[in-house]
């Protein structure tokens, strides 16, 4: 009996020393889980024993993973992903298996595809431009990385300024002086993303009364056909009324002169104050072609691509899993888990939702290892082991102090 009581106690602390050991090893691993090893009192009974239960040594009766919180160190690299709060990050293995993990090492393949070192693909939503999500079902994530994002022709123009009350009308000047006339201008786009200089110019023709002029490709400025008159209220704020419906500029493409396109101009920022002429905004929806140049990832996991032409857009947001029981998770190599029947079904929301945590970008989370814990552990199951060696002993010199005898 004394031998199977101390055989089993040499299992259960040499296991205890192998979780203890692999704790070790991975306390730089990042977003590792430290394990410990769980006992359980082995007992032999018999239904006609007097003497009840007899203890015959311990097991090992489980490994289980300690899911706390590890340090998130930051690092500056936009993929580096750290979670912080509950929940894992769901990644497609290349056998096309699903998988789970804290550690938030990703980077982008030759085709921009989001993945981690083992090559599995980080799963998210798919998003508009803007990062509203289109589907709850998760996709693998990915940038638009091998081709530039497609030129957009401008379709409105909005200007904001004001224009000096202080000014002459144009009409009482022999000739007209400059001072009546202001003029501002900006670069629009055609369908091929290419540039079209639009100019507007303001002359003042009576009291509170300006109209506008508009030039294309440098041209001279010429009036709008109706006539497009600004007139402005007794305290200088414009009378919404004078522009109703919106003017429309036709623009032309430089590379083919018949190919023309309407701009909408919207002027209802403008004012009439007893001040300098000032442009406040001016702004276009249009833009160039553009090459894929970095990106950034928020707190609420929204992947936004930047672009050499100043755009952005969003292409995903990462998704988050969490179980129900995730000590039931089966760990595999590569700092991954697999869902099992103990475990639960995985439940996948957005970051920062629910009992979700938040999105660390260019952070990572370390590894939960408390290294000082785990070398006070180690001596502790070393003593353990010598301790149950030295009852084998013991028992080995009572038997053979009971075989010696005559």
């Amino acid at each position: 009996m004394a031998f199977q009581q101390g055989l089993s106690g040499l299992n259960s602390a040499s296991r205890n020393l192998d979780v203890i050991g692999h704790n070790i090893a991975n306390a730089n691993t990042v977003g590792m889980k430290s394990s410990r090893a769980e006992f359980a009192e082995l007992y032999a009974s018999s239904i006609n024993s007097g003497g009840g239960n007899k203890g015959i040594g311990v097991t090992v009766a489980t490994v289980s993973q300690l899911f706390t919180q590890g340090n998130i160190t930051v690092t500056g690299n936009d993929l580096d992903l750290a979670i912080n709060g509950n929940g894992f990050f769901e990644v497609q293995q290349p056998n096309g298996t699903l998988a789970y993990t804290r550690s938030g090492m990703f980077k982008l393949d030759r085709e921009g595809n989001i993945i981690n070192q083992q090559g599995g693909r980080l799963m998210g939503y798919p998003t508009d431009p803007e990062g509203n999500r289109l589907s709850f079902d998760p996709q693998p994530l990915s940038l638009p990385t091998g081709a530039p994002i497609p030129a957009r022709q401008t379709s409105a123009i909005t200007a904001e300024f004001n224009l000096d009350a202080r000014a002459p009308v144009a009409a009482t000047q022999t000739p007209p002086t400059p001072i009546t006339t202001y003029g501002t201008s900006l670069v629009a786009y055609d369908p091929q993303g290419m540039e079209v200089p639009v100019g507007l110019a303001f002359t003042k023709t009576g009291n509170n009364t300006w109209e506008v002029y508009s030039s294309v490709n440098g041209g001279t400025p010429a009036p709008f056909t109706p006539p497009v008159v600004l007139n402005f209220n007794a305290d200088g704020t414009l009378n919404p009324a004078s522009i109703t419906p919106p003017p429309t500029i036709t623009l032309a493409s430089p590379n083919d002169p018949t190919v023309t396109f309407p701009v909408t101009l919207d002027l209802t920022g403008a004012s009439q104050f007893g001040t300098d002429f000032a442009v406040h905004d001016l702004d276009q929806d249009g833009y160039f072609p553009g090459e894929f140049v970095g990106l950034s990832i928020d707190e609420s996991g929204v992947v936004t691509g930047r672009y050499s032409n100043g755009e952005t857009r969003a292409a995903g947001q990462v998704a988050l899993v969490n179980f129900r029981n995730s000590q039931g998770l089966s760990p595999s190599s590569g700092g991954v888990w697999s869902a099992t029947y103990a475990s639960g079904e995985p439940v996948r929301g957005e970051p920062g939702a629910g009992n979700f945590g938040g999105i660390r970008s260019g952070a990572l989370e370390d590894s939960n290892v408390d290294l000082t814990a785990e070398l006070v552990n180690m001596m502790t199951a070393q003593r353990a082991y010598q301790a149950n060696a030295q009852t084998i002993k013991t028992q080995d010199q009572v038997l053979s102090t009971l075989l010696n005898m005559r």
